[in-house]
């Protein structure tokens, strides 16, 4: 029986999505050999509810020096940075001599306010150019993946920190063990660690299955990361719900005794109770809703190529790998994948091998149907495409069920 990586107890497996890519691994159309492949299942642990992936992908796979994502690439999250970075400086931050330590800092959209202010900080990220490029912006980056060693490190050179915080990192980290222990070494007593990432009830509520993939180790709910934190002597003292990336949490986690939970807290675990997150015929009823979406989005894309329609996708996200190889994409039925980053544009995507350009492309003409990949970028998107509908042009979108706009 595996086992949990957090507590060591029994995991369940619920949904088996199959045979899947690295989901940010885009391809050189000339080089499609050797690559690499897992199985993509999701289990619950019995004994600290914690929802994680069946099998662990190596990290040196997914977080490298090409890693092609950039924080700052949505307007939404960067103003949702520019808000977090503020409200640290106007709270835990304005005391004397503060300090803010980032894991997964990126490209430092978030630290830039912070620089700005002249406040000590510190990102920490293991994808060079990314952190070359926060480095460029003048915020002081190490790349480096963040575990204990690290911790103890930054704590000789830097000393203790006011905060650590972590916004879509946490739940991509399997060795959980080791970055509690890091940060109950590198937190100041009354030190606080938050951290925001997918949240398990909006993925069930929205059945949105592609938040499911390699970088997603974990599906975190307020009852597991309490489970999780105590076991290293700190506690979940505060919760707070975004509607960012399809729905998040962000968790303030404190040293035991340090600080007062809030009764946000307690009011999402109950919420959560009343929900079943804890239960496995819950997740069981997720699997099925994710195999009916599957064969909705199949059937349509097909009738729709059988009626001469051109298809197109828009967003080469890294959680469209898991929708484009658990229902077979290709281009056969998506002819290519629009998208600004410019690392993605004359590849392939993983698995699927569907080309990607650049957003020019959309428009060149427009296609009849636009298949939303991004669809937590969806307003913004809509907003900035409304030429797409005025001519006729229709968005498929597959959460929470398979319809058209």
């Amino acid at each position: 029986m595996p086992e949990c990586r957090t507590c060591g107890g029994a995991l369940t497996e619920v949904y088996d999505f199959g045979r899947q890519p690295l989901s940010d691994a885009f391809l050189e159309p000339d080089k499609l050999e050797g690559e690499f492949f897992y199985r993509l299942a999701v289990g619950m642990c019995g004994a600290c509810t914690m929802v994680q992936l069946m099998e662990e992908v190596p990290r040196d796979r997914m977080f490298h020096e090409d890693y092609p994502y950039y924080s700052s690439g949505s307007e939404v999250m960067r103003k949702h940075f520019e808000h977090t970075a503020q409200g640290f400086l106007d709270t835990e931050l304005s005391g004397p001599d503060p300090f803010i330590v980032e894991v997964g800092s990126n490209d430092g959209v978030m630290l830039k306010a912070i620089a700005d202010a002249g406040v000590k900080h510190l990102g920490v990220d293991p994808s060079g150019a990314v952190t070359e490029r926060a480095r460029s912006k003048g915020i002081r980056t190490r790349t480096a993946f963040f575990e204990e060693s690290e911790a103890l490190d930054i704590v000789a050179a830097e000393g203790n920190a006011d905060v650590i915080f972590a916004a879509n990192t946490i739940c991509h980290i399997p060795y959980l063990d080791s970055i509690f222990r890091g940060v109950a070494a590198l937190l100041k007593p009354n030190g606080i660690f938050v951290f925001e990432d997918p949240y398990l009830g909006d993925i069930v509520e929205r059945a949105s299955f592609d938040q499911i993939y390699d970088e997603h180790f974990y599906l975190f709910t307020a009852r597991a990361v309490r489970n999780m934190a105590r076991r290293f002597g700190l506690e979940l003292v505060d919760v707070e719900h975004f509607g960012v990336h399809g729905g998040e949490v962000r968790y303030t986690i404190a040293k035991q005794g340090a600080r007062e939970p809030k009764a946000a807290v307690e009011a999402l675990l109950a919420e959560e109770d009343a929900r079943g997150l804890a239960q496995l015929s819950t997740l069981e009823e997720f699997g099925n809703r994710v195999t009916a979406i599957k064969d909705d989005l199949v059937a349509l894309l097909t009738k729709l190529r059988d009626e001469g329609k051109r298809v197109v996708a828009y967003g080469a996200t890294a959680k469209s790998a898991t929708v484009a190889n658990l229902c077979g994409l290709g281009p056969d039925l998506v002819s290519f994948v629009c998208d600004s980053t410019p690392q993605k544009q004359n590849r392939l995507t993983p698995g699927s091998h569907i080309p990607v350009r650049g957003p020019e492309a959309f428009r060149d003409p427009y296609p009849d149907y636009a298949l939303l990949f991004a669809w937590n970028h969806a307003d913004e998107i809509l907003a900035k495409e409304k030429e797409f509908r005025q001519n006729g042009g229709k968005w498929i979108l597959y959460v929470p069920d398979v319809h058209t706009v």
